[in-house]
């Protein structure tokens, strides 16, 4: 059944009344013309007032609904009373149970009520009926009004599937939005806690030696410290309110990703080839991503080695790639940690597929390499 909570307009509230008040007026008007049927009376004018008056259920109780008007409507004819204007409330109820979706209701009480004008006007009036014409002009008004009502419900149930459809791809985007931004949590919090880790060993191993040198990792760990709970903020602020927010991270971001990531033991060097030229949002942050996964892992699993990062701007694709020398740590182990079942290559290889894109990461030698091809636009000529 079709939902409706709608905030009707006084003319819609008032309808009850107005019917009511038309069935008790119109009705003397149609005894006129039907000098053979009962003249109104107390009862009739009752069952009149009743017919309109049980509309104002129409939306809460429709079948309720149908039922009274249907009941007033048989009582009033059977009674003798003039044809004419006690048909309006069971036509305004038939037509509003179909088009809230009670439709199994409404063909019932339709054939039923066609069923007893056809036994009430050939065996049952005191006037014989007029006739087939009578019987088939009946229907025909039955038939439209049924058409009317179940247009109506096929556009109230088109138009609540669309809103549903809507809703349900509002709350999927939400979603995918939200995990998005939990793999960038994740991103965050790896790259910085372990640039934290890192620094807070060489400090601790340095404090008594070169306190000098255990002042710039210290430096570097409030730096660190810094950063990540900025990016928490932003992040969470984002799903706790839903509010709008700016990249965290960008391809012309990579001179601060990659300055910490030196101070961390890594003899970093960029390099970038071809036409530099803007990439659309997704790739920008899946690539500033990618590099930062990669360089936690370089800085975990291989300190003190010396780090490539190239992109290389294709015709129809970026290349990134991070390569490691390995800095002493044996081949065999370069995979460990996220390198091997945690969420950081698994994660970079969502973002990429998600894309459109590919990522692979395997040993090079006695170190690691990380290489991502993400799509982009055709260069121009």
């Amino acid at each position: 059944m079709l939902d409706v909570r709608t905030h009707p307009r006084w003319t819609d509230r008032m309808l009850p009344v107005i019917v009511a008040v038309a069935q008790v007026a119109a009705n003397y008007g149609a005894q006129d013309n039907q000098p053979g049927r009962l003249a109104a009376d107390p009862v009739g004018n009752a069952l009149l007032l009743a017919g309109g008056l049980a509309l104002a259920w129409r939306r809460s109780r429709p079948v309720l609904t149908l039922a009274v008007t249907m009941a007033t409507m048989v009582v009033f004819i059977v009674r003798g009373h003039a044809y004419g204007p006690i048909f309006f409330s069971p036509g305004i109820a038939l037509y509003n149970a179909l088009a809230l979706g009670h439709r199994r209701a409404a063909w019932a009480f339709a054939v039923s009520g066609y069923a007893f004008f056809l036994v009430y006007t050939t065996w049952l009036a005191p006037v014989p009926s007029p006739g087939l014409w009578h019987s088939l002009t009946i229907a025909a008004v039955m038939g439209v009004l049924m058409a009317v009502g179940e247009f109506a419900r096929t556009r109230k149930e088109r138009k609540a599937e669309r809103e549903r459809i809507t809703e349900e791809e509002s709350r999927r985007q939400a979603s995918e939005e939200r995990l998005t931004m939990a793999q960038e949590l994740h991103d965050v919090l790896a790259h910085n806690i372990s640039l934290i880790h890192v620094q807070a060993s060489t400090a601790l191993h340095l404090i008594d030696d070169n306190p000098e040198q255990a002042r710039t990792a210290l430096t570097t760990i409030k730096q660190a410290s810094k950063d990540v709970l900025t990016e928490m903020r932003s992040l969470i602020g984002v799903l706790r309110d839903g509010a709008p927010r700016s990249p965290t991270g960008g391809l012309d971001q990579l001179a601060q990703l990659t300055e910490p990531a030196g101070r961390n033991g890594l003899d970093v060097t960029r390099r970038v080839a071809g036409r530099v030229r803007p990439v659309p949002s997704g790739v920008d942050l899946a690539g500033y991503r990618i590099v930062q996964e990669a360089l936690t892992n370089a800085a975990r699993h291989a300190p003190g080695s010396t780090v490539e990062v190239l992109l290389e701007y294709g015709s129809r694709e970026l290349l990134i790639r991070v390569t490691d020398s390995g800095g002493g740590t044996p081949a065999e182990n370069l995979g460990g940690g996220n390198l091997g079942g945690g969420n950081g290559i698994p994660g970079m290889r969502e973002r990429a597929a998600a894309l459109g894109g590919t990522l692979t990461a395997e040993r090079h030698g006695p170190g690691f390499r990380v290489e991502a091809r993400l799509p982009i636009a055709e260069e121009e000529s």
